[in-house]
């Protein structure tokens, strides 16, 4: 049965803009996919803001419907791995960006991109980590892999009170690391404590500019979702052994360095690219993100709009105004 909802939708304008509303649409109007599921929330992160801008370079289509995650109940499969009444949650791979996407009461999605909502963790939850949670806990596995531990210093986290950022505090935090903070809000040092900084720095004197080639050492490693200048300086400034994992480009996308941090101290950069991790290590973090790393303070950073309220939360986090996450309430229920 065909049912009308609301979605935001993304539009070219005759001049070469974009523009964005809130429009009706029906159920025939989704793409294909196996799951039809019931959008109970979603989230805001830059890369959604990125998809109302005319030059955001994101959407690789018009119309569509952005919202790189989504978490809600399913309502038809053609999937054997999932049934009606099962929650999932989704992020990455096209969804919002070649596929429609999050910002929808209702979508349809391939069943290869759901996670099943692990135990432990609601809907709402589910969203308030979304790609930013998912990201800043895939950068701390990266280096957890490669070798960190509490003993060896302090950890660098950037971009501080963005989404990435507030995250990866939260859960370094949790696991015993001594973490410092780098922002750019001098109203957030308290909220920055909260969620567990030992210390919180100004953002420039981080990402100063110097011409040496190396600083003193200060971070055992660092958590970078911001990029463009801030890593070269960080750079410069990671013990002997250290490593960056650096997830974003907030900052901008160019890199500038040289290769002493790499060959005078054995520095080691980790990318971090969560749209398509495998989907074997996806679920595992998730399942520890729903347990041991889950941030106590989730849902007190996090903040609520509806569909009405989203387009003025995609500008704010354009501009750097947003303190932890915003979740989209789109209207389905969670399940009792």
């Amino acid at each position: 049965m065909e049912q009308r909802f609301r979605a935001l939708v993304v539009e070219r304008t005759a001049n070469g803009g974009v523009a964005a509303a809130v429009r009706e649409r029906t159920t025939d109007d989704l793409p294909e996919g196996e799951l039809l599921v019931r959008v109970a929330y979603s989230s805001v992160n830059y890369k959604d803001g990125l998809a109302i801008r005319p030059d955001g370079k994101i959407l690789t289509r018009y119309p569509m419907v952005p919202g790189i995650d989504l978490a809600g109940v399913v309502v038809a499969s053609e999937d054997d791995r999932f049934r009606p009444g099962d929650r999932i949650l989704a992020t990455g791979y096209g969804l919002g960006v070649s596929h429609e996407g999050g910002f929808s009461e209702w979508a349809r999605l391939p069943a290869d991109w759901a996670v099943p909502l692990p135990e432990g963790m609601t809907l709402k939850e589910g969203m308030a980590l979304g790609t930013a949670g998912f990201t800043a806990a895939l950068s701390v596995h990266r280096l957890l892999e490669w070798g960190l531990t509490p003993e060896r210093g302090p950890v660098l986290v950037t971009g501080a009170t963005g989404g990435v950022g507030s995250m990866a505090v939260a859960i370094l935090a949790r696991l015993g690391f001594t973490v410092v903070a780098s922002t750019g809000k001098t109203e957030a040092h308290d909220f920055l404590r909260r969620l567990g900084a030992s210390e919180v720095l100004d953002r420039e004197a981080v990402a100063a500019e110097s011409r040496k080639a190396l600083e003193k050492e200060r971070w055992a490693a660092a958590v970078d979702p911001v990029g463009g200048r801030t890593t070269p300086s960080v750079l410069k400034a990671i013990r002997y052994g250290g490593a960056i994992a650096l997830s974003g480009l907030a900052g901008g996308s160019a890199l500038e360095t040289t290769v002493f941090p790499f060959i005078l101290r054995g520095v080691s950069l980790l990318g971090i690219d969560s749209v398509y991790c495998p989907m074997s290590l996806r679920e595992e973090l998730w399942r520890r993100l729903a347990g041991p790393w889950k941030p106590p303070e989730l849902l007190a950073m996090t903040r609520e709009v509806g569909l009405d309220g989203l387009i003025d939360a995609l500008e704010a986090i354009l501009r750097g105004a947003v303190q932890g996450r915003i979740v989209v309430r789109l209207g389905g229920e969670e399940p009792t």
